[in-house]
């Protein structure tokens, strides 16, 4: 990837500034402020792992990986580069949800129906943990039309529609970031990509008819959600799916999908799910395969200097640390221009960690009474 912020930061920005060019180095860029800027524009990386739900001890959602992928970042990264997600506003949450369903959500009195369809079962707890994990999606997507780059340690909650939550998602992240921007004239057209095993329906019919966000695709074909309503570019892969077919067809999403579509911003969903151990995926891509695919997306992101903000999204191996490490993987290569030395490190160390080439069939599905449906 070439030094993407000597040119970010000689972009006209939204705020109608321009920010001349400067070198890399490890320090921060000169931050340029902008009207309405409620994220301390020095932050990178947003977590909300404080916020923990009050789950049962066999649910399969992996709730723990939160913590475990701050703490893997804060050990690389300057600790003033992090910060807690702020709560997103019931208003903004409107920008992307019906009034009926916000009220039923923030009063607690969602249908026994519209909970299980959540997954989670509902709670103070679940709404405020909610309201900070749509917020690192914001608050991230203001520090990269700054820095060209900005990291959410959680989001990626693709499978929320306007009026109803589903598969682990109360609130759709992606819809809240965009149409705020658009709503405090920070952005006028954005992209989502969306790299999750999972199709991001919820995305989806959010932006639906909307000429001002293109979304993008690529989820296994057989896998949930099994009604899937049509995306700007949907790219459905067999099962199985392995390394170099993966990347050939993502390529080509993104050529066909910047070939159309312009954006001022781009949200990459990384779900890790489509990793070949991971229990709830039907795809079959190695742990290089990942990152193949996080270098796509950021290389042609930086060809079309478009700044980006990285949603964790989804992510099931049977075991806690391979879901980090995973993760991890995917946020260090972000950021890496902006500490080359740092990551670099980092990423080596790192490959101890990573899983390496595995069965996915070789550990058998969890036996949780969570319904199947319940997918990030």
């Amino acid at each position: 990837m070439g030094p993407m912020y000597q040119y970010r930061l000689s972009r006209t920005s939204r705020c109608g500034i321009t920010r001349p060019r400067e070198p890399l180095s490890h320090s921060p860029p000169r931050l340029v402020a902008c009207p309405r800027q409620a994220t301390p524009l020095s932050m990178y990386v947003f977590t909300s792992d404080h916020f923990v739900l009050p789950l049962p001890a066999d649910h399969r959602f992996p709730m723990a990986k939160y913590a475990g992928l701050r703490k893997v970042v804060e050990r690389v990264l300057p600790s003033h580069f992090l910060a807690e997600a702020p709560a997103v506003t019931d208003s903004q949450l409107a920008h992307a949800h019906s009034a009926a369903y916000l009220q039923a959500v923030l009063q607690g009195t969602l249908s026994p129906k519209a909970a299980r369809r959540i997954g989670f079962p509902w709670s103070p707890a679940l709404v405020a943990r909610e309201r900070r994990s749509v917020g690192g999606t914001l608050a991230g997507a203001r520090a990269a039309l700054v820095h060209g780059r900005g990291v959410n340690l959680a989001g990626g909650t693709h499978h929320a529609h306007p009026g109803q939550g589903g598969g682990f998602c109360l609130f759709n992240d992606a819809g809240v970031a965009i149409r705020t921007l658009q709503s405090e004239g920070l952005i006028e057209r954005a992209m989502v990509v969306d790299c999750d095993v999972h199709q991001g329906d919820g995305t989806a019919v959010v932006f639906q008819g909307d000429a001002s966000v293109f979304t993008v695709s690529i989820h296994g074909a057989k896998n949930y959600p099994f009604r899937k309503p049509p995306s700007s570019l949907d790219v459905p892969l067999p099962e199985g799916t392995t390394d170099a077919t993966y990347i050939n067809a993502l390529e080509a999403a993104l050529e066909q999908a910047f070939r159309a579509f312009s954006p001022d911003l781009v949200i990459y969903q990384s779900g890790v799910d489509p990793w070949e151990g991971d229990r709830l995926g039907t795809l079959a891509l190695t742990t290089a395969g990942l990152l193949k695919r996080d270098q796509v997306v950021f290389g042609r992101c930086d060809r079309e200097d478009v700044p980006v903000v990285v949603t964790m999204g989804g992510g099931y191996a049977p075991a806690i640390d391979d879901i980090v490490s995973l993760h991890a993987q995917t946020v260090f290569e972000a950021l890496r221009d902006l500490w080359p030395a740092r990551t670099g490190h980092a990423r080596a160390s790192l490959s101890d960690r990573l899983p390496h080439s595995r069965d996915p069939r070789a550990t058998p599905p969890s036996t949780s009474t969570i319904a199947p449906a319940n997918l990030l």
